[in-house]
């Protein structure tokens, strides 16, 4: 998948499906590049109104219990920086 060609559907399991997606695609790439990816994609969403403050706190309910301390807090970070979009 390229964010390019994506078409959002709305829900929160297409943003999260999307997002495991770019962490399939990136695999073996920096922590740095994937957050930067999938931040670019979720910044783009939310200016285009496709990207809702519930999606991004969907997003965060899963994937946060997988992450240690520290990249739990930046990941809280983006995600408030986000919502306040």
């Amino acid at each position: 998948m390229d964010f390019a060609s994506y078409t959002p559907k709305g829900s929160d399991d297409d943003w999260i499906k999307e997002a495991e997606d770019v962490l399939v695609k990136y695999r073996g790439k920096s922590d740095a590049e994937i957050v930067k990816a999938i931040y670019a994609r979720a910044a783009a969403g939310k200016r285009d109104g496709t990207l809702t403050n519930e999606q991004i706190d969907a997003f965060y309910a899963r994937f946060s219990p997988m992450l240690d301390g520290a990249k739990k807090k930046r990941l809280k970070k983006l995600v408030e920086e986000l919502k306040r979009m």
